[in-house]
């Protein structure tokens, strides 16, 4: 089978990913238009998507899909399982592996442990889904091979028992968001919004963006183009990038406390816009 990527997402580094598609690895139909949809980095799930009878033929399919044209990260099975060892030496081989997403990472030696069983250079995503995680987050974004953080949001409230409410899930989220800054790692991505209409989606990603997440999972390819938009830069903060950017070249802004931190945003934007393709001429 051959596998077509969407062009946009395929030039897209995937440090500044903002839809992330979960794909279920047992459904072999479900890779082309995930690839092809509009979703920024693609990951195939041999993890929660899977009932363990049916995770070694899931990997296998997961493997033959990427020796076969396809790129894509993959959510594999966490470290207590028996699963997690087989899974890397599978994907040691994969041609088109982009990187591994580690389901609930807890502690900094998960991903070491992890990256050690890789190919050499393998980025891997630390999911975290717990309390656990949520304390260790620092330790475990500075942990060698840790490329970015996710949360885990379904699993994270199964465990502490906590609401969906923004207001309860926000020590976690701005954790996450602490940890990624001190580790100097992208901005962490946040956990997917399930059975919310458009409306709902917006607002589940204004959330997302307020906390300071760049990034955010989901099951739904219909979700991606409403993801990418709304962790974008907006087209207000675009025509202030534009004009800050502009007036500072002729020396029209006045060189107060504040002129570097918003001369700094406003590249930043401009940075973003471009790569998103929304800077213009």
């Amino acid at each position: 089978m051959s596998y077509h990527r969407n062009e946009r997402a395929a030039q897209l580094p995937a440090r500044l990913s903002r839809s992330w598609l979960l794909t279920n690895a047992s459904d072999a139909s479900l890779y082309g238009p995930a690839s092809e949809s509009e979703a920024d980095s693609v990951i195939l799930d041999i993890e929660d998507a899977c009932p363990a009878e049916e995770k070694p033929a899931a990997r296998q399919r997961v493997v033959e899909a990427l020796n076969d044209g396809m790129k894509a990260w993959v959510r594999i099975n966490d470290i207590h399982t028996e699963f997690w060892e087989d899974d890397l030496a599978a994907l040691s081989e994969a041609k088109g592996l982009r990187g591994i997403v580690l389901a609930k990472t807890e502690h900094p030696d998960h991903v070491t442990r992890t990256a050690m069983m890789s190919r050499a250079g393998t980025p891997i995503i630390a999911l975290i889904e717990s309390a656990v995680g949520i304390v260790n987050a620092v330790d475990i974004a500075r942990a060698p091979g840790t490329f970015r953080l996710a949360f885990g949001l379904g699993d994270y409230r199964k465990d502490t028992g906590v609401s969906n409410d923004a207001m309860a899930l926000a020590y976690a989220r701005s954790a996450l968001v602490v940890a990624s800054r001190v580790g100097e790692l992208p901005g962490p991505i946040d956990g997917p919004a399930n059975g919310v209409d458009e409306t709902g989606l917006r607002e589940a990603c204004k959330v997302t963006a307020s906390m300071g997440m760049t990034g955010k999972l989901t099951l739904q390819p219909g979700q991606t183009e409403g993801i990418n938009s709304a962790l974008a830069p907006s087209e207000e903060e675009i025509r202030w990038a534009r004009e800050m950017l502009q007036k500072s070249k002729g020396g029209e802004v006045p060189k107060d406390g504040s002129y570097l931190p918003r001369l700094a945003r406003a590249r930043k934007v401009s940075e973003l816009a471009q790569t998103y393709g929304m800077w213009g001429n």
